[in-house]
């Protein structure tokens, strides 16, 4: 199959177009390199792909649709993965009409290029952001989400109503992925694990907003890409949103402990005041994914954290030499 992954040099993304490529695939990569964070680590996140003959890279934005429909007109594209997205919760709360111009018209872009072209299969990347500070627990695809608290969540829940509009009206086959606090190797930096690891190994003091007990369902990347890829050989999806989480979630206090036993030293830590649109906890009913299609996340937290610091360490070494 020849997959278009739009986001494709990103943490996910760059982690999924390598798992498509071992499995036999054909890969169509766009992303525009963002300087949200450094584009630097992007290119660095595909540099081993750049050589396979099955990866196409092309650097643009999901929001021209003379790219897209050059895509779709010049490649025989059998299912899009949809990851490209201003990403974050707080840095939403700065930049609301950003974040929808990206978000929500680039996924209208996307959708009405495959509509156009005639591409069937749509797997959207979705957050669990989106289920906001409900009280019950687990979260189910099925509970009412009907009040974001941050942009980036109701930009996130936009896009899967764009999607089941496109399905309705064009029968075509959706997927929505409600992600669970992804970590793992080539996690942004501005997320809390790399950015805690980076804080330690320089002696900083790591900042910790509210009392630590804030829960997250972290879910190794590794076990979201094959969850992805195993969505990819099923068929017949109608429209489906599925959560991909561990399932297993962890205080905010717990992840520091692991992250001192991966690294061998004591954290210290600067509490602050709970940021705005932060919610409490999150944790993923897994079960839907389990039996539609067999997700089964294997990678424990202390294992993903291990990995995750001895990653960052190569990478420190490769830098200084």
């Amino acid at each position: 199959m020849t997959i278009f992954v739009t986001g494709g040099a990103g943490f996910i993304g760059s982690h999924l177009c390598e798992n498509l490529l071992k499995n036999g695939h054909q890969v169509v990569c766009l992303d525009n390199f963002d300087p949200f964070y450094e584009p630097g680590i992007k290119e660095r996140n595909i540099a081993a792909l750049l050589n396979n003959p099955n990866f196409n890279l092309l650097r643009g934005d999901i929001r021209d649709r003379l790219i897209l429909d050059d895509i779709f007109r010049s490649r025989s594209v059998d299912a899009v993965v949809h990851l490209a997205a201003k990403a974050g919760v707080r840095p939403s709360i700065q930049q609301p009409v950003e974040y929808m111009d990206v978000n929500v018209t680039g996924t209208a872009s996307l959708l009405e290029a495959m509509h156009q072209a005639g591409v069937k299969r749509f797997i959207f990347g979705s957050s669990s952001s989106i289920y906001g500070n409900q009280e019950k627990m687990p979260f189910s695809e099925s509970d009412d989400v009907s009040f974001p608290i941050s942009p980036y969540a109701a930009s996130k829940r936009s896009g899967e109503l764009l999607a089941h509009t496109y399905h309705h009206l064009h029968g075509m086959e959706v997927a929505c992925l409600r992600f669970f606090t992804v970590y793992g190797p080539r996690q942004r930096p501005d997320l809390a694990i790399h950015k805690f690891t980076q804080m330690a190994l320089a002696g900083q003091p790591i900042p910790l907003y509210g009392d630590g007990l804030t829960r997250r369902d972290y879910t190794y990347v590794e076990d979201i890409v094959g969850g992805i890829s195993r969505l990819l050989d099923n068929r017949n999806w109608g429209f489906e949103i599925f959560n991909l989480g561990c399932g297993q979630p962890i205080t905010l206090l717990d992840m520091v402990h692991a992250l001192e036993q991966a690294l061998n030293k004591n954290l210290k830590i600067n509490y602050l005041e709970k940021q705005p649109g932060d919610v409490e906890q999150t944790h993923a009913d897994i079960s839907k994914a389990r039996s539609f299609f067999g997700y089964h996340p294997s990678i424990s937290f202390a294992d993903g954290v291990r990995r995750f610091v001895e990653w960052h360490h190569g990478t420190l070494k490769n830098q200084t030499t």
